[in-house]
């Protein structure tokens, strides 16, 4: 399978998009963004903010190993 880009043939016509199309399709794609639906799956892709990834409240960066760490030294 060729995955690279098309190459440029000599004989064949560029046509543009017509301008009213162009505009419908950036119309469809704003209501599409703009959904209940697009909104709900924004919200659950979202995990924590970055700063709450970099600085978690309880310290560590993989609270379970810390956890099993902290056990195994009272041992």
């Amino acid at each position: 399978m060729d995955l690279s880009f098309a190459r440029l043939d000599r004989d064949v016509a560029v046509t543009a998009m017509p301008t009213e199309l162009a505009v419908l399709f950036v119309g469809i794609a704003a209501r599409q963004a703009a959904s209940p639906t697009a909104c709900a799956q924004t919200r659950l892709a979202l995990e924590a903010p970055a700063d709450a990834l970099l600085a978690p409240a309880h310290g560590s960066f993989h609270r379970a190993a810390a956890v099993m760490v902290m056990r195994w030294q009272k041992e």
